[in-house]
């Protein structure tokens, strides 16, 4: 693992309307890591993927991939620069099946899977494959929401909260396909309030509280942490 940062962020700052939101975010992800973002609701957690991705337009600071600058590009050009975006509401289309569902997002870069791989990772939406998004479950779609991502050629993916509302046996699906996205060389971003879940898939820590980072640890020090924890996130 490179100890380059592959997606770097500094003195970060965003706004919704007059509403200063993000206050001089700093943020490393080296290529092939996993991250995780930690905060209470409305810490700042989904702005700040927003802000990266591009999404969220009124932003000043720096945000570099594998050294270019992110800030001033038009939205499809972060996402031709291998940047994938996973949002809470999972964005998939009702109307459409699983395979057309697949098949709408245009190839961004080079290296995005197959649908036969993706298949391969997600044997449910295999099964599926021709039932209309209205037809699935929350983890279903969260799964067709990741997939599609990844059939984009996406090699960064900014994932929000994957496991809200899921029953835990997909949180266990979930937690598995991410741990094979890391053994292919992914590198993620996830921003998730299950410390289970996380602590399974994480290399480091963010913890976020009020739009600032307030302070950043390596995932072996997550049950060190969980008082402190506890205090900052109220849970």
């Amino acid at each position: 693992m490179s100890s380059a940062p592959l997606l770097e962020v500094r003195g970060l700052n965003a706004w919704y309307g007059e509403s200063h939101v993000l206050h001089g975010v700093d943020l490393d992800i080296r290529e092939g890591e996993t991250v995780t973002l930690l905060g209470r609701n409305g810490a700042g957690k989904t702005t700040t993927l927003r802000a990266i991705m591009g999404i969220l337009r009124r932003r000043e600071g720096v945000i570099r991939l594998r050294g270019k600058d992110l800030l001033g590009l038009p939205l499809h050009k972060v996402a031709q620069s291998g940047l994938g975006y996973v949002p809470e509401e999972r964005g998939i289309f009702a109307s459409l099946n699983v395979s057309e569902n697949l098949m709408l997002p245009p190839t961004v870069s080079e290296g995005g899977m197959s649908v036969e791989e993706i298949y391969t990772l997600f044997p449910n939406l295999h099964e599926r494959r021709s039932s209309q998004g209205t037809k699935l479950s929350g983890g279903e779609q969260q799964m067709l929401a990741i997939a599609r991502v990844l059939r984009t050629g996406a090699r960064i993916i900014l994932l929000d909260e994957p496991t809200e509302g899921l029953a835990p046996v997909i949180v266990q699906r979930i937690g598995d396909v991410l741990v094979a996205l890391k053994k292919r060389g992914m590198t993620i971003l996830l921003v998730e309030q299950n410390f289970r879940f996380a602590k399974k898939v994480a290399d480091r820590f963010y913890l976020m509280e009020d739009g600032r980072m307030v302070n950043s640890f390596p995932g072996h020090e997550l049950d060190a942490r969980m008082d402190e924890l506890h205090e900052v996130l109220g849970v």
